[in-house]
């Protein structure tokens, strides 16, 4: 598929974030679209963000779950781009309305120290963490009716449209198998742990490190990298107060507002 095209499906896809209006599938018309290309768009699809004025903040890892890559047929995580904007005020308000079908996770949060690329060791990646902390995703397929193939979403940097980051803690805090528990307005709508993230977070860390590396890009320092869901995720709706206790590790919270 000619680089043109691939603009093309970036400035759809940019066009569908600015407005939050859904817009179709790009394997709709584009069966033959791949992975490789799909990455392509993400990267043209963030360019036209930078362009904008919005700055690298790090990366967020997806379908960490080993049931949800059996289920999609891959046999790695995904990846995706932050940027300053998608960070928001941790116990703030966030606007439903800025987005197509808002969804959030709980995640675990690392900070790089230094900077990580290429194949790693899980020692090596966590000697390059500064920090680790609670946070939250705001996940938003911007196609109709939230499907999509596999090169779909990751053209969608991978569905990623905002997060939260709570307290920051040591590095070598063991986030392996932390409690976690998603409240909405003060009733529990999910309950899992840490370990659902490949078993433990800091593999997701290592993932990170060899995907970027294999684009060319690097984990910073200062970057922070999002290790992926621990749940399944919460379709957000206005009026929700939307609190995430993390055992030992502390909480994230926020509100909706239409």
């Amino acid at each position: 598929m000619s680089n043109v095209s691939l603009a093309d499906f970036a400035a759809k896809l940019d066009e569908a974030a600015l407005t939050a209006t859904a817009t179709p599938q790009l394997t709709d018309s584009y069966p033959g679209f791949t992975a490789d290309e799909a990455y392509a768009v993400q990267l043209m699809l963030l360019q036209r963000r930078w362009q904008r004025g919005e700055k690298r903040a790090g990366y967020k890892m997806g379908l960490t779950s080993r049931a949800k890559m059996v289920q999609v047929g891959v046999s790695e995580v995904i990846w995706g781009r932050l940027t300053d904007a998608m960070r928001q005020e941790e116990g703030g308000t966030l606007s439903k309305s800025r987005f197509v079908h808002p969804r959030v996770e709980p995640e675990i949060a690392y900070i790089m120290g230094k900077e990580l690329s290429g194949n790693v060791s899980a020692v090596e990646a966590l000697q390059a963490v500064e920090a680790v902390a609670p946070a939250m995703e705001i996940i938003d397929s911007r196609y109709q009716n939230f499907k999509f193939a596999l090169p779909d979403v990751i053209a969608d940097n991978s569905s990623s449209s905002g997060f939260y980051v709570g307290s920051w803690a040591k590095p070598d805090t063991d986030v392996s198998n932390l409690g976690i528990v998603m409240e909405v307005n003060g009733r529990p709508v999910q309950i899992g742990s840490s370990a659902a993230i490949l078993g433990n977070p800091i593999r997701s860390l290592v993932s990170a490190a060899k995907l970027v590396g294999r684009a060319g890009e690097s984990l910073r320092p200062g970057d922070i990298v999002l290790a992926g869901g621990a749940t399944a995720a919460h379709a957000l709706a206005p009026g929700e107060h939307i609190q995430t206790h993390f055992q030992t590790l502390g909480r994230v919270a926020f509100n909706v507002e239409a």
